[in-house]
């Protein structure tokens, strides 16, 4: 967003323009020709309204979403998910706020540096929008001011990073060395500091490279609605052990957490043949569990797992823990000739994992079209392709 744009929004005719379009298609309200600044309206009409179910609050509030912070921002639901709380925080990377917003109503006093100076100053008027007073909004370099709190001593009982992850060209980065500000160089002095440290990576992150690089650690892989949203180090200042944790969440808030330690955090895949008597029910893990590499610890002893990222199988669904549990109607190798001659045209909802084939490629194979009634899984197990049919 320019300094030109962020000036128009703050007009009081811009802001009752789009309060009175909230709801109209934004391709509509741009084509407006009674509309002033009809193209900057129709943006932010179009992402209040996606913002109601990522950011309800600012939503409400009807705050100032630039759209590549919007996008690159968290949900509140997995902001809130964050722990921590004490007097002091510190946010290197503020970018529209929304981790600030959270952290703010956990903790006496926020700073959070943002060098933008556009996006800075969108954060302030959020924030007073929101009705949010203990946070200091600094612009700065994030590393810069870093590096200069240490030296002089300043506390913080926790610091916060979510690391730009894109390049100049607007390229998607994932290696933390490439995002910006690079933290790496700094480790060795928040570790000395005694502080605590939370770094939001990129959800395609591996778990094992967050412990390469950050040493003992806990790493939290964070899904919303079945999708895996961020993968979360922790670094504490008190912690003798590194730990894995899976956090499945819901867009009502509701939260399931699998957690752990580190050396004890890989399960045992089954290694014997697929007999599909012994089975009543298909799982379907969490994304989150899955990219902790937690499913088969967390099933241990209760179902049968092949692949990390594949489905479980077991004769009592287990409650308790984020997988959904599907019932087994059938079981039978997979067949595309019988499939085609048996189901030739028919709808089928597709739930496919560890399979060699894509969702479209099983549909020509098969001569099926994806969607409507009956629901089938399709697998590896036991060194076997399978369709499963789910009641």
């Amino acid at each position: 967003m320019t300094r030109e744009e962020y000036e128009i929004l703050l007009r009081p005719e811009t802001v009752r323009a789009i309060a009175g379009n909230r709801g109209r298609d934004s391709v509509e309200v741009a084509l407006d020709g009674r509309l002033t600044h009809a193209r900057e309206v129709a943006s932010q009409v179009k992402y209040l309204a996606r913002a109601e179910s990522k950011l309800p609050s600012y939503a409400a509030a009807g705050c100032i979403l630039p759209p590549r912070a919007f996008e690159q921002s968290s949900s509140e639901v997995c902001a809130a998910l964050k722990p921590g709380s004490g007097d002091a925080a510190l946010d290197l990377t503020c970018g529209l706020g929304v981790d600030t917003a959270a952290v703010a109503r956990r903790f006496g006093r926020v700073v959070a540096v943002e060098r933008d100076e556009v996006l800075a100053d969108v954060a302030r008027e959020n924030f007073r929008r929101l009705g949010i007073a203990n946070v200091e909004v600094v612009t700065a370099d994030s590393a810069e001011y870093l590096r200069r709190a240490l030296d002089e001593g300043r506390r913080f009982d926790w610091i916060y990073a979510d690391p730009d992850r894109r390049d100049a060209a607007g390229r998607k980065m994932v290696c933390l060395e490439d995002c910006s500000p690079d933290l790496v160089p700094l480790l060795p002095e928040i570790r000395r500091s005694g502080q605590a440290l939370c770094v939001k990576l990129s959800p395609m992150f591996d778990v094992d490279e967050a412990f390469r690089i950050f040493g003992p650690c806990e790493v939290e892989t964070v899904s919303l609605g079945g999708e895996c949203k961020e993968v979360n180090v922790h670094l504490r200042p008190d912690a003798v052990q590194s730990s894995v944790t899976a956090v499945a969440a819901d867009s009502h808030g509701a939260v399931c957490r699998v957690s752990f330690p580190r050396e004890d955090a890989a399960g045992e895949l089954c290694r014997e043949p697929f007999r599909a008597e012994r089975y009543r029910w298909l799982g379907v893990p969490d994304a989150a569990l899955q990219k902790a590499r937690l499913v088969a610890r967390t099933l241990a002893g209760r179902a049968d797992v092949w692949s990390e990222n594949g489905f479980a199988f077991a004769a009592e669904a287990v409650e308790g823990v984020p997988v959904r549990w599907f019932g087994i109607e059938a079981a039978e190798p997979y067949n595309p000739r019988r499939l085609r001659r048996e189901l030739h045209g028919a709808r089928v909802e597709i739930l496919r994992r560890d399979f060699p084939l894509s969702t479209a490629e099983i549909c020509r194979a098969c001569g099926i079209r994806e969607g409507g009634g009956m629901r089938a899984a399709f697998t590896r197990a036991g060194g076997e392709k399978l369709m499963i049919r789910l009641k």
